[in-house]
């Protein structure tokens, strides 16, 4: 399978939505017990969305789960073909 034929698949992209919605929120989880050791939801939003930075840190989150989803769905999909 080409890589066009593969994104134009509607269970690539299916893929892409479930990885990538679970990396944002193992990440942000994971960061945020790093940072305040505990779930500090408010204060962990509140510092990265203060003085007008809630747009910068949205497109960065949608940004990075995008690319990792993306990524790790070509993988899966490129190696479940070259079983096959």
């Amino acid at each position: 399978m080409k890589f066009k034929e593969m994104i134009s698949e509607r269970p690539f992209w299916k893929s892409v939505f479930w990885l990538g919605l679970s990396f944002l929120v193992l990440y942000n989880v994971i960061t945020m017990l790093f940072e305040y050791g505990g779930f500090e939801f408010t204060r962990f939003f509140e510092e990265r969305t203060a003085n007008g930075k809630l747009a910068r840190f949205i497109i960065g989150q949608l940004i990075a789960s995008f690319l990792y989803g993306f990524i790790l769905s070509f993988g899966q999909f490129r190696s479940k073909e070259k079983k096959e």
